[in-house]
């Protein structure tokens, strides 16, 4: 029980550490925010089903994961999402190309590489289901060594094809949260004892 008393100010020392920035108090709900964005966006047709805009828009949005750099974040964030886009990577909640720009930098800083590998695309009504394998090498994290985790993108792009909403679905604990100091002990133990 001792553990779990201790465990938000093992939280707030490990973001501190990885990020150097105070741990905000008052962030939004990400569900709730997620809601609200889908609502927003469910009135906005994207490329038509099966146009050549359509195969665009996804090949698009798989190539600028596909190897994120500083380089390609800077030039390339506001080509691919929608100046009012959305997106909840499970770790950061943002609204505006801008503000998903800026992350988008300052996560390829953090890193010595970035690799995605899309396996298939699932589309339901306005959906896209982006089904995908990371692997990541971070500076500061799991000591350079290969981080390779799995997940799924929902997205939903705009009539010019660009990314209008973006929510991951993927453990942020294996791909992030398991490298931080004390952190990851933390969570490790926690697992263990479910």
């Amino acid at each position: 029980m001792k553990a779990f008393a201790l465990l938000p100010s093992l939280l707030a020392l490990s973001l501190q550490h990885l990020t150097a920035a105070p741990v905000p108090t008052n962030t939004p709900d990400p569900v709730e925010s997620f809601q609200q964005a889908e609502k927003e966006s469910a009135l906005v047709q994207g490329p038509p089903r099966g146009s050549t805009a359509e195969k665009e828009a996804i090949a698009r949005f798989e190539s600028f994961l596909g190897h994120l750099d500083e380089k390609t974040a800077r030039e390339q964030t506001e080509k691919v999402y929608a100046p009012d886009a959305f997106l909840n990577d499970t770790l950061k909640t943002l609204h505006g190309s801008p503000a998903i720009r800026d992350y988008f930098i300052k996560t390829a800083r953090g890193l010595e590489s970035m690799t995605v590998t899309f396996e298939d695309v699932a589309v339901s009504g306005r959906n896209y289901y982006f089904r995908w394998m990371m692997d990541t090498r971070m500076k500061h994290l799991a000591h350079g060594k290969n981080v390779r985790t799995i997940g799924v993108t929902m997205v939903r792009f705009d009539p010019q094809g660009r990314v209008l909403l973006h929510q991951d679905f993927w453990d942020s604990a294996q791909g992030v949260w398991d490298h931080v100091p004390l952190l990851g002990t933390v969570i490790r133990w926690i697992q263990a004892k479910i």
